[in-house]
């Protein structure tokens, strides 16, 4: 897999807000990236789900060793993306 694309699932019936209130995100996923849109995901995340309700985290890593999903959301990544990706 050339590339990834970061998606967070969010609590469910939310949105960020006019207010710019930050919705709760329950785990970040990581997905394949499309080779025709490579800013867009494959349909699946690497654990299995729909990408379709998940939002986009527009995360890179800035360099390599930098982890696959935000820093400030590693607590919170999806544990079985991160198998797949280590299997890598």
């Amino acid at each position: 897999m050339a590339s990834i694309v970061v998606l967070l699932e969010l609590e469910p019936d939310q949105e960020l807000g006019p207010d710019g209130v930050e919705p709760v995100v329950l785990l970040v996923h990581a997905a394949g990236a499309d080779p025709d849109a490579p800013e867009d995901p494959l349909p699946r995340t690497l654990c299995g789900l729909d990408t379709d309700a998940m939002e986009h985290a527009h995360y890179r890593p800035a360099r390599p060793g930098d982890p696959w999903c935000p820093p400030a959301l590693y607590d919170k990544r999806c544990r079985e993306c991160q198998a797949v990706l280590n299997s890598l």
